[in-house]
C-alpha cells in the first residue's frame, strides 16, 4: 500500500492510531491460560477489540522470539490474523549488509507477509537498500527515538553542525521515496518534530512514546502533521495491558477509543 492509502483509512478512520502488540507472558490474563497458545488468544482478543479504532498494528518481534519456534507461528498466525486493512509493521530494528539484510526483508515481506519493519540505518546505504524494493512494502528507518539512551549518538553533531539524526533522515531520502520509506520518531522529544517535519515534509513518521512513556501527543500532532497526517503514533503498554482481568479486551478498547478522540480532534483542528 502507499501513501494514498494510508491516508484514506486515517480519514475513514478518523484516527491515525497503531497499536502495539507486545505480549509479555507475564502480563496474560490468567483465564487465558499459558504458553504460545494464551498470547495467541492474547492478541486475537485485543486486534478484534480496537480493528475499528486504527489503522495498523506493530508486533515487536522479540516478544515472540523469545518464545522459540512456537513464538515465530504465533507471529505468523497474528500478521495473518490482522488481515489487508491494517497497515502491519513487524519491529524487528533489523541492520546488516548484502545478503543478510536480503534475506532479513524476505523474511518478513515474504514469509510473514508484514507490510513493513524497522531497520537501524547506522550502518549505511548497503544495509537498507536490501530492504527497498518490495513492492508495497516500507522500511521504517530509526531517526530520533523516543528512549533516555536516545541521546548517546543521536544528538552528536556533524561536521556542518547537524545532528546525527537530521543527516541520517536527509541521506536517507536519497535512497528511496517517500512511498516506501517511514522514519522512527519519538513522542518523548515534542520539541523536535517542527524541525523533523522540515527535514522530510512528505514522509510518514512512526511515532512511539505515547502511553506509558509519557509522550505528548498534541504537541506531536500540532507540529508533526503534514497534509496527509503523515504520522502512525503508536502505544502499546498503553492499550494492550489496560486492564488484567477478563474483562482486558474491553478496557484496551476504553484506553484506544481515548486516543482515537484525541486524535479525531487533531485531525479536524491541522489537517488542511
Amino acid at each position: 500500500m502507499d501513501r494514498q492509502q494510508l491516508f484514506q483509512w486515517i480519514k475513514e478512520r478518523k484516527s491515525f492510531l497503531c497499536v502495539g502488540l507486545d505480549p509479555d507472558p507475564r502480563f496474560i490474563p490468567a483465564h487465558l491460560g499459558t504458553g504460545p497458545a494464551a498470547v495467541y488468544r492474547f492478541n486475537q482478543a485485543i486486534i478484534d477489540a480496537t480493528r475499528d479504532l486504527c489503522i495498523a498494528y506493530k508486533p515487536n518481534t522479540a516478544f515472540y522470539e523469545a518464545m522459540g519456534p512456537e513464538g515465530w507461528e504465533v507471529l505468523r498466525a497474528t500478521l495473518e490474523y490482522i488481515g489487508d486493512l491494517h497497515l502491519k509493521i513487524a519491529d524487528a530494528k533489523r541492520g546488516d549488509i548484502g545478503n543478510t539484510s536480503r534475506m532479513y526483508a524476505q523474511t518478513f515481506f515474504e514469509t510473514l507477509s508484514a507490510d513493513a519493519v524497522t531497520v537501524a540505518p547506522y550502518m549505511g546505504e548497503d544495509s537498507v537498500k536490501p530492504f527497498l524494493g518490495f513492492p508495497e512494502k516500507w522500511v521504517i528507518l530509526l531517526a530520533l527515538t523516543s528512549n533516555e539512551g536516545s541521546a548517546d549518538f543521536q544528538f552528536t553533531p556533524q561536521e556542518d553542525g547537524q545532528p546525527l539524526y537530521a543527516k541520517l533522515m536527509q541521506k536517507a531520502q536519497t535512497w528511496a521515496s517517500p512511498d516506501e520509506l517511514m522514519f522512527v520518531c519519538g513522542a518523548t522529544h515534542p520539541e523536535k518534530f517542527r524541525e523533523l517535519r522540515q527535514l522530510a515534509p512528505d514522509n510518514f513518521f512512526l511515532v512511539p512514546g505515547i502511553g506509558a512513556q509519557g509522550g505528548d501527543l498534541a504537541a506531536v500532532a500540532r507540529h508533526g502533521m503534514n497534509d496527509h497526517c503523515g504520522l502512525l503514533v503508536n502505544s502499546s503498554r498503553g492499550i494492550i495491558y489496560a486492564g488484567s482481568g477478563e474483562d482486558f479486551a474491553e478496557k484496551a478498547r476504553t484506553a484506544a477509543q481515548k486516543l482515537r478522540r484525541e486524535m479525531e480532534s487533531a485531525l479536524a483542528t491541522y489537517l488542511p
